[in-house]
């Protein structure tokens, strides 16, 4: 008898934090479980007004198809924006726009992999990449977390050990840990990932969003063979899903071949109304205020931890982003905790689905600090902390 469904989805488990969503729709609910920007912080009226314009001026060329690479004048902004904000000279050509920073995932993950291929990954490492990657079945090698970035010496072993396609990373606030490498540690990558010509994969959705500490050069900066991506879902709005991949030219064609057997082009009408967005509205204000909300939430909830948590509760602080990690005692499972928590309305992503290794990671979970007020931050904290109590004494 003929399988019905392809040997890749025994392996592709559904994306936890998705599931765990649906469950926290309820009004009730103090939520910090996703990776949510605050609607509030939508520019609502000035895209508003960017459709209008758009739709009045060129409505019979927007709503028509387009070209796979993205519009030209989006892809100019994003290259004056790179030069402008982090000296990287990238020609347009070099940008695909795709439908989110989760499209761009799958598409090098289809460029670049075959079954049983290695990629290194960070541990803890983004569940979305790791469920992306895994439809093509590869062998992931997971190099731990420090405080500054990954630990570069098993790095540089476990190339030596293996070959990799590519190492994958998110450098600057990372989810889920929240951390940011240092530029040493970069640069160190960078020196690794060259001397074993390999690709590396940045994933710089959040490198906006810095509200502490020094900014520090991409590692696209030290290692030209870098595919970098970005998003305007977390500076714009997610709902227009709009991201890109920047790569060199032999990499591209074959991002363009992929991208046009998926879905010929991004959603052209999003990427004419973001580009109107941006020629008419001050974007850097517009992520200022954003910036000042969430670094404003991010220490409500720190300080909050530091007041109600037990003091063996050990927790990131981030200089940006949207998540705080935190780490409780080994005893204590994180999922034991999430079911006790959830019974007094509070829910938030337990650590074990962002590791490869089974059972790595259970004491562990990830806070998000964006999409709650300092109500629901200091209700939510101090309801998980009576139930880390119960679970510890």
């Amino acid at each position: 008898m003929v399988t019905m469904f392809a040997d890749r989805m025994e392996n592709t488990k559904k994306s936890f934090i998705r599931e765990i969503l649906k469950v926290t729709q309820q009004p009730e609910i103090i939520s910090f479980a996703g990776g949510l920007p605050d609607p509030a912080l939508f520019p609502s009226e000035e895209l508003a007004a960017a459709a209008g314009k758009v739709m009045s001026d060129d409505a019979v060329n927007v709503l028509q198809y387009s070209t796979t690479e993205g519009y030209l004048p989006l892809r100019e902004f994003i290259a004056q924006r790179y030069l402008e904000k982090n000296g990287l000279k990238i020609s347009p050509s070099e940008i695909l726009i795709t439908n989110g920073s989760q499209q761009s995932l799958d598409l090098i993950g289809k460029v670049f992999l075959n079954k049983g291929d290695r990629v290194v990954i960070e541990s803890p490492g983004y569940l979305g990449a790791i469920q992306s990657f895994s439809i093509f079945e590869p062998q992931f090698q997971e190099i731990p977390l420090l405080d500054d970035g990954i630990d570069v010496d098993l790095l540089d072993k476990t190339l030596d050990e293996c070959d990799a396609k590519f190492f994958y990373t998110v450098p600057t606030f990372q989810n889920p840990s929240g951390i940011t490498y240092s530029k040493e540690k970069r640069e160190a990558v960078a020196n690794i990932l060259e001397k074993h010509g390999v690709v590396c994969v940045e994933d710089n959705a959040y490198g906006e969003l810095r509200f502490a500490g020094e900014e520090v050069p991409t590692i696209r900066n030290y290692l030209d063979n870098t595919i970098l991506m970005g998003s305007f879902s977390k500076i714009i709005a997610p709902g227009l899903r709009l991201g890109w991949i920047c790569a060199n030219k032999d990499i591209m064609e074959k991002l363009l071949v992929v991208k046009q057997a998926a879905d010929l082009h991004s959603n052209y009408l999003s990427q004419r109304i973001i580009c109107q967005y941006l020629m008419d509205s001050d974007v850097d204000s517009h992520i200022a205020k954003i910036k000042d909300v969430y670094g404003s939430r991010r220490d409500h909830m720190i300080n909050m931890m530091a007041r109600y948590f037990p003091e063996n509760i050990i927790y990131t602080k981030p200089e940006g982003g949207m998540f705080v990690w935190v780490t409780l005692p080994e005893s204590v499972s994180s999922m034991d905790l999430f079911n006790l928590a959830i019974k007094k309305n509070v829910a938030f992503v337990p650590g074990s689905p962002f590791y490869i290794t089974e059972g790595a990671g259970d004491n562990t979970l990830r806070l998000n600090f964006s999409n709650s007020n300092q109500s629901e931050i200091e209700d939510g904290i101090k309801r998980l902390a009576a139930c880390i109590e119960k679970l510890t004494f």
